[in-house]
């Protein structure tokens, strides 16, 4: 108490004595040096030729039904941990506050985060967009304030990424400042989809490592981690139905129980990210057989799984009813690719089946999908499958199908036509484990091309690079999925104009060097963006943002 009544009193000696308070920056100019660039590019915004200097005391406003949320507050916490990770401790005395206060005024004080909705209900479409102002104080106001309104929770969270971006620690004044203010910003993303693929099974992630993917994919506005969590080389996740599934993992120490996976669910919640799980079926599954071998159709055929047997289905089901108790975003991938059915022909009782149903390997993995589709459904999941599924048998599939590209460039077009959604990941560009193909060639893929019909072109909800983990384990991962996702992000979000004009080499480089030093400075191993080989290290000596 003796403390509290002496810091007082030496607030109030410093009020008496008026001392003449100073600005820490007067506007100037940003200097080329210390860039705002934003990366991905807003949809619209101006700004101006102000530097202004942020308070590292920088308050919290809330307004609106959704203004109190839990996930607005959490990351308005981590948000300014980041931005004033070199500046002042917020947790410092007051002592230490009125020190600063005493010989410094700040251009921004507050943050006043403005969201209408009460819902943080978070499914594919859910409203991110928002709008964020930051101006100085001036003669109609006496505080200096930033503020971000949306619709949504996940709106401000959009917002709170761009408002980051704009502050920049100047390591002169040793502050926190915004150039080229004011800033008016009106920003929405372009599509509704925007994921990240990651395989647990080729290498297992532990859960620390997916929360820094998760958190990473924040930092660029993705919105779907596709977690392909099983196949044929490992089955790591718990299934309370059928315990033994996990026998298949590499070891027990390389699993992730109900819990972990409810965690990284919760965790990508709070980032704005949905979390769609995979269960690659007919194909993909030999795993599977290890704690249940009558999966198999024979010791020498061990995937596909076994089409004849009732057990298979019932397996499957009971999967999607542990799963669907830890995922609740409405898409489920069910795979479907690359199945090769010649086993099926050459074991004895499945061939006898086949013969009995007047079948061909086709049809008993057409017959194989659309069941399996069926279980996700009666889940009240809507189904997402590889395009092999659509080659083979689209006009079978159920309508709410969602096929997903990788192999043949021209798919989305041919789905769409067909009134199919789809997701595009063509595997000659956004395949994140093919390291010979340069952030360049991943900026320019444009997931519409070829399909100018606009009620067509809106059933391509998206699109996902996908990091496929044959040759990437914790060691990897990050610096082989960054930079080169950021390129796909910004396809993904900003408009296609901005993304589709002028020399990209000056309009997009520059900020994708800035946005590779942002996440090194938040700690993401992000690889070079030069490198003519993705995730290799630097050929030598330089700066970050030369590289």
């Amino acid at each position: 108490m003796a403390l509290n009544h002496l810091l007082l009193l030496l607030l109030l000696i410093l009020l008496s004595l008026s001392i003449t308070i100073t600005s820490s920056s007067s506007p100037v100019t940003a200097n080329h040096d210390s860039p705002p660039y934003l990366w991905p590019l807003p949809a619209e915004f101006t700004s101006g030729e102000e530097t202004l200097s942020v308070d590292p005391s920088l308050s919290l406003t809330v307004a609106g039904n959704g203004g109190g949320s839990p996930i607005v507050r959490a990351a308005f916490d981590r948000y300014t941990g980041m931005i004033f990770k070199h500046a002042y401790n917020r947790a410092s005395s007051l002592l230490t506050r009125i020190r600063f206060l005493s010989v410094v005024e700040y251009d921004i004080t507050s943050l006043k985060i403005i969201v209408h909705s009460d819902s943080e209900e978070l499914q594919l479409g859910v409203d991110e967009s928002y709008s964020l102002m930051v101006s100085k104080k001036n003669d109609q106001s006496i505080v200096g304030a930033a503020t971000i309104e949306a619709n949504t929770v996940y709106g401000a969270l959009r917002g709170l990424e761009t408002f980051s971006q704009l502050c920049a620690f100047d390591y002169l004044t040793k502050s926190v400042q915004i150039y080229k203010a004011p800033w008016f910003i009106q920003d929405k993303p372009r599509f509704k989809y925007r994921g990240l693929l990651i395989d647990t099974s080729r290498h297992y992630l532990p859960i620390d490592v997916i929360k820094q993917i998760i958190e990473s994919m924040s930092f660029a506005k993705l919105n779907v981690l596709h977690w392909h969590i099983v196949d044929e080389q490992s089955f790591p996740l718990e299934t309370p139905t059928y315990p033994n599934l996990w026998k298949g993992a590499y070891s027990r120490w390389e699993r992730y129980t109900v819990e972990d996976a409810s965690e990284i669910v919760r965790f990508a919640k709070m980032r704005g990210i949905n979390v769609m799980a995979e269960l690659d079926v007919p194909g993909h599954a030999e795993s599977w057989g290890t704690g249940y071998p009558d999966l198999w159709p024979s010791p020498s055929c061990r995937e596909p799984l076994d089409v004849t047997k009732n057990f298979t289905f019932d397996v499957i089901s009971g999967i999607l009813t542990d799963m669907r108790k830890i995922f609740p975003f409405e898409f489920f991938h069910l795979g479907g690719d690359e199945v090769n059915t010649d086993c099926w022909k050459n074991t004895t009782h499945v061939k006898e089946w086949l013969q009995g149903r007047n079948f061909t390997s086709k049809d008993a993995y057409k017959y194989f999908v659309l069941r399996a589709q069926q279980i996700a459904i009666s889940k009240n999941w809507t189904p997402v499958n590889w395009e092999e599924t659509f080659s083979s048998f689209g006009k079978y599939l159920d309508p709410r199908t969602v096929v997903q590209n990788w192999l043949v460039s021209d798919i989305c077009q041919k789905a769409v036509a067909k009134g199919f959604r789809c997701i595009f990941s063509n595997q000659g560009y956004w395949y994140l484990d093919h390291l010979d193909v340069p952030w360049d060639q991943v900026y320019n893929t444009e997931p519409l091309n070829g399909i100018h019909d606009p009620s067509q072109q809106k059933l391509v909800i998206g699109g996902e690079v996908c990091m496929w983990g044959e040759t990437a384990d914790t060691s990897v991962v990050l610096q082989t999925i960054w930079p080169r996702a950021a390129a796909a992000a910004e396809r993904m979000w900003s408009t296609r104009e901005a993304v589709s004009k002028g020399n990209i080499t000056l309009t997009a480089l520059p900020r994708l060097h800035y946005f590779r030093c942002l996440l090194n400075n938040r700690g993401v191993p992000a690889a070079p963006v030069d490198n003519w080989y993705a995730r290799r290290p630097p050929s030598g000596p330089g700066s970050c943002y030369a590289q």
